[in-house]
């Protein structure tokens, strides 16, 4: 079932629905609200400054327990994360299939879970 915060748009699109429902949640940290944030991650969302949910590769990533990860590949929504896309995946991260009817976010809302409780 598809609710109006899954309907398709662009990944951009997508994404900034997803950011702004994270604004002033305690303890995320939403992008463009880190000044002089650079690097890995640099526009994605964080918890306890780490992040969690991010675009790569014009698709959602997000930070889940390896298994998860696994089950989620298994179900043939997506593919671990290989940000260099030179075969070494990342275990814990997780790119969403842009087919894929996952709601986006419920997966966010998983990652923010693990990755909060990760401090």
């Amino acid at each position: 079932m598809t609710d109006a915060r899954n309907s398709r748009g662009t990944t951009k699109e997508r994404f900034a629905d997803l950011a702004e429902s994270y604004l002033g949640v305690e303890g995320v940290t939403c992008p463009g609200t880190e000044p002089g944030a650079r690097g890995f991650g640099r526009g994605g969302l964080k918890v306890g400054g780490k992040l969690f949910a991010m675009v790569s590769q014009d698709r959602l990533v997000v930070k889940l327990p390896a298994e998860r990860v696994d089950q989620l590949v298994a179900g043939g929504d997506g593919d671990h994360f290989d940000p260099r896309k030179n075969g070494v995946a990342m275990r814990e991260w997780f790119i969403v299939d842009p087919s894929s009817d996952l709601d986006w976010h419920a997966l966010a809302e998983e990652a923010r879970a693990y990755v909060g409780a990760l401090r």
